[in-house]
């Protein structure tokens, strides 16, 4: 006599009895593709930037130094070597008195002009906040409650808070800035100014607390030590420099 066997159920056998080959070859698939993927993205978008600094720089490349015409190859890359000295040249003219006094009489024009002054001071100080090495780097990862009590997010200790803002904000205990990152987008997110007691120092390093933050806790950074007792933000005496 037949088994009775709902629709559902017969799926589930049918699935079961799936061939062992195919569930092998499948699986070498997704695993070749875990490994292939990341490197071939990578490697598409460095040379993807390559072509696009070339397209923007070799108009400005006198065409007898071009090498389509000194060796007859179109080499992709070149437009980066030129650009590279170039920023070499300026930044070492700009460290020199003559530049610095260029750079500041340039400087003095943008403020005479309104809407291009705003633009100019606006990508001036992103790229000094992004490119600069010393005080505009984060000191370290941390945890803050955030958005109420009892929900913790990741953020980043940038600095002591000092000015009007320390002076004006009512508590008995000193404040820390704080950036708290948005996911998968990092580069956007809030700034937070929180009582130094309220912070949670994290172990993790900068970047392992960024890549969490962009693969939205899909990451989770291994602990080289044994976990230990939540810390607060130190002193100011006692932030690394």
């Amino acid at each position: 006599m037949p088994e009775n066997r709902t629709p559902n159920d017969h799926g589930e056998h049918h699935r079961r009895r799936l061939p062992a080959p195919l569930g092998g070859i499948r699986g070498s698939f997704l695993a070749g593709l875990v490994v292939i993927a990341p490197i071939g993205l990578t490697v598409w978008l460095i040379w993807t930037v390559i072509g696009w600094v070339d397209g923007f720089v070799m108009p400005f490349v006198p065409i007898r130094y071009r090498p389509e015409n000194l060796i007859g190859l179109d080499i992709r890359g070149v437009g980066v070597i030129f650009f590279l000295l170039f920023t070499l040249l300026v930044g070492w003219i700009a460290k020199g008195l003559i530049g610095r006094s260029l750079l500041a009489w340039a400087e003095s024009l943008v403020d005479r002009m309104p809407v291009v002054r705003s633009i100019y001071n606006g990508l001036k100080q992103i790229a000094e906040t992004v490119l600069a090495q010393s005080e505009t780097s984060f000191e370290k990862a941390c945890l803050v409650e955030y958005p109420r009590k009892g929900i913790w997010a990741i953020a980043f200790i940038s600095t002591d808070t000092r000015g009007e803002v320390s002076r004006r904000v009512p508590r008995d205990e000193s404040l820390v800035s704080v950036f708290l990152p948005t996911t998968p987008n990092p580069t956007s997110g809030f700034l937070l100014f929180v009582p130094r007691d309220d912070v949670i120092i994290l172990d993790m390093t900068i970047e392992d607390a960024a890549k969490m933050v962009i693969s939205a806790g899909l990451v989770t950074p291994e602990e080289s030590a044994p976990s230990t007792p939540p810390k607060v933000a130190p002193r100011p005496e006692a932030l690394p420099r």
